[in-house]
């Protein structure tokens, strides 16, 4: 049995000191400056233009919490820093705290208490469900690193469930696009509707255009909930969506998916999905917690509730299916 330890209490009032260390750190290119080698702080500071001193400091931290190793050589860094937050590295993700970590985020979380109360979020015009939320242009622009190896997943799983021939693709609310560009590039008879707010679509088409597919990529702006998606589709996306929404919402939206996919066409979905428990994964399932301070209505929805939600649009067919390297789950939907 666990012995009582109030560590765990003066450990988790002091979380946001790990968000803002790693936040400056990234800022600061201090892991980028790493990725040569061993440094001590005086040369870091001066590669970073900051004072010994909070170098210093901040690199000690940043060792104590797991993102550096401290030798006589000074500070290296760990191998999850080394790939995922070196700049030069091609794998990096550093980006990802433009929008985790936006100070309009970070105030959400100041008055969790009354989001508990009121059972919704504090923020204006129903949070992240708003179509004038400016934060989706950050999110568009951050976020796609992270993505990565669940679009690379899913672009092999619509590449194994597809016939040799045309392929029509709906990424709604695409956001960076990453997951529809995935699939284009691994597939060259592949055609995608990237939908999303016009602002958002902005991000998507260039990273379309870097990509090399841009003359297969269409856009489709507007409010997924009011836009026409049109028909024929083979595979429907809808990565990172659902949860924004309850469920009388999001069977709506359903049904709108399925009369635009063709006879056999799948809805891939693409989220956090906690065990029944709800509180396994822990990642999976904490990420209700953001689903309250963002939105009024959304959920971290376990696989049964996905069933019950596809089952009532008509979707017959659905599998849970985990995502290798990386926190999300995906349920494959069959409009048979």
């Amino acid at each position: 049995m666990n012995e009582p330890n109030p560590v765990i209490i003066f450990e988790t009032l002091n979380a946001f000191q790990r968000t803002g260390a790693l936040k400056a750190a990234i800022e600061l290119k201090v892991f980028t400056v790493l990725g040569a080698g061993p440094l001590p702080a005086t040369a870091i500071a001066t590669a970073t233009g900051t004072s010994e001193r909070g170098m210093r400091i901040l690199c000690d931290y940043l060792a104590v919490i797991g993102f550096l190793e401290k030798s006589v050589d000074g500070y290296s860094l760990t191998p999850t820093a080394a790939v995922f937050l070196d700049q030069k590295s091609a794998s990096y993700m550093g980006s990802v705290a433009g929008f985790v970590a936006a100070d309009a985020i970070m105030d959400t979380y100041r008055d969790v208490a009354g989001a508990v109360r009121k059972g919704g979020t504090l923020l204006a015009n129903g949070g992240s469900t708003n179509v004038g939320f400016e934060l989706w242009v950050e999110f568009a622009k951050s976020m796609a690193p992270m993505m990565k190896p669940a679009a690379h997943f899913i672009a092999d799983l619509v590449a194994e469930k597809h016939d040799a021939g045309p392929l029509r693709v709906l990424d709604i609310a695409a956001g960076h696009g990453l997951f529809g560009i995935t699939i284009a590039e691994r597939m060259p008879d592949a055609e995608i509707v990237a939908q999303d707010f016009e602002r958002v679509l902005e991000v998507a088409n260039e990273n379309a255009k870097l990509a090399g597919v841009h003359d297969r990529y269409t856009l489709l702006p507007g409010d997924a909930m009011a836009v026409e998606f049109g028909e024929n589709y083979d595979f429907i996306l809808l990565t990172n969506f659902l949860h924004h929404f309850g469920t009388d919402t999001c069977i709506t939206l359903l049904k709108k998916v399925r009369a635009a996919l063709k006879p056999g066409g799948f809805a891939v979905t693409l989220d956090f999905i906690p065990n029944e428990d709800r509180v396994t994964p822990a990642v999976s399932a904490t990420f209700a917690l953001t689903m309250l301070m963002s939105t009024d209505q959304g959920d971290a929805y376990t696989f049964a509730e996905y069933e019950q939600m596809f089952a009532a649009a008509g979707f017959g067919n659905n599998r849970l299916i985990d995502v290798p390297n990386s926190p999300s789950r995906l349920v494959l939907s069959c409009n048979a």
